[in-house]
């Protein structure tokens, strides 16, 4: 088992350089593909290494290439550092060629519960009653490595398309928790806002849904425990497919926000 620091890990290629190398880790991958969240979040990590400030607040990526698990560079340039919030580009590149490319903003997060909230958590049973995600799930088709290193519990609700009788409702909820016993942070939640499977599968669409962008906003430092991680779609149509996902931490308070675009194959 790879634990998320670790996996996420990145290192100077030399003293005050702002590139950056990094091993990615082929534990966090969806088939053979690396999950996007988790490469948002090595990118957000070397990025995190030159801003002037110490949490990252937002980020919003674009995937050209899907990189292959092993040695990549993380090149970061920082484009502002004001009084509130560090801007910064990240470009990830493999074998000499840009895979991905964000947007971060770093910035100081707290744990202050939110002075005004329009959106209540989830309701969804507790994670005992939840449905266990698993890593070779029946019918998938490939191996989701991701689910050895992510708890995920998904509501019995949303859980019928492992059956082959999808609820159709194009949503999906589940608790979710580092296998490694770790805390969530800002830079993990990356990955919970991506959750296995997509929304696709609710629908009746199984398989690979490849991440073309993805925007992530995040609100405050989640309290110890599991998150509960609603994602819905709303529009289905030309091979696309869009996915609006927020976290709640143990306390119930929203602690992160992501939309991404992804592409999927609709049944004809």
């Amino acid at each position: 088992m790879s634990a998320f620091a670790a996996a996420s890990a990145v290192s100077r290629t030399a003293p005050d350089s702002a590139e950056f190398t990094a091993e990615l880790d082929p534990q966090w991958t969806v088939g053979d593909k690396l999950h996007g969240g988790y490469l948002l979040a090595v990118m957000a990590r070397a990025a995190g290494e030159i801003a002037h400030h110490p949490h990252l607040t937002a980020i919003s990526g674009s995937f050209a290439v899907p990189p292959r698990p092993g040695p990549a560079t993380v090149a970061v340039e920082l484009l502002r550092a004001g009084t509130g919030v560090s801007q910064l580009r990240a470009t990830l590149v493999q074998e000499g060629k840009p895979a991905a490319e964000a947007l971060i903003t770093q910035g100081t997060l707290d744990d202050a519960d939110s002075w005004w909230s329009s959106v209540e958590p989830i309701d969804i049973p507790p994670e005992e009653n939840c449905v266990p995600a698993t890593a070779d799930a029946p019918g998938a088709g490939f191996r989701v490595n991701l689910l050895d290193v992510v708890d995920q519990r998904v509501d019995p609700r949303h859980a019928g398309f492992a059956v082959g009788k999808p609820a159709g409702d194009g949503v999906i909820s589940s608790w979710q928790r580092l296998a490694d016993g770790s805390d969530w942070d800002p830079l993990s939640l990356l990955v919970a806002l991506d959750p296995v499977p997509p929304v696709s599968y609710d629908l009746g669409m199984p398989g690979w849904a490849p991440t073309v962008q993805f925007t992530a906003y995040l609100r405050r430092l989640p309290a110890p425990g599991p998150v509960r991680v609603r994602m819905f779609a709303t529009d289905v149509g030309g091979g696309r497919m869009d996915e609006t996902a927020r976290a709640w931490d143990s306390k119930g308070r929203p602690v992160a926000q992501a939309t991404q675009l992804a592409a999927v194959r609709v049944p004809r």
